[in-house]
């Protein structure tokens, strides 16, 4: 039985995470701390499932404040973390392949290619 529900917890947490000062290491375990007996009360799934929640929420609620990675670690947006354009459409992508095909090279190879050709006419 749990003693809280996953979105009661997540919330509880937020607001741990909204007081806590600018720069904190170890997140997770120190909204857990903060949590006392709550914390220590609640099963493993349902911190866990209030953590993932949490990362979320707050990267969604508080962009400016913090920033969730490819990876899904939450991370303070405190301007040294930059998050990669990783999205190219079908149809660029499709060029892509077909040109990495006719020159007989990869997608990587040709891609590395074209910046190093890009770079030396700058």
């Amino acid at each position: 039985m749990a003693l809280l529900s996953t979105n009661k917890l997540s919330k509880m947490m937020l607001n741990i995470l909204l007081q806590l000062p600018s720069g904190t290491q170890n997140l997770k375990d120190v909204i857990t701390y903060q949590l006392g007996i709550i914390g220590r009360m609640s099963t493993t799934r349902d911190m866990n499932a209030a953590w993932n929640d949490l990362k979320n929420k707050a990267a969604r609620l508080y962009p400016e404040k913090f920033i969730l990675d490819k990876r899904k670690v939450l991370q303070w947006n405190d301007g040294s973390v930059k998050v990669l354009d990783e999205k190219i459409s079908k149809t660029n992508f499709k060029r892509l392949n077909e040109l990495a095909e006719k020159e007989g090279s990869t997608v990587d190879a040709l891609v590395s290619k074209l910046i190093s050709f890009y770079k030396n006419h700058e």
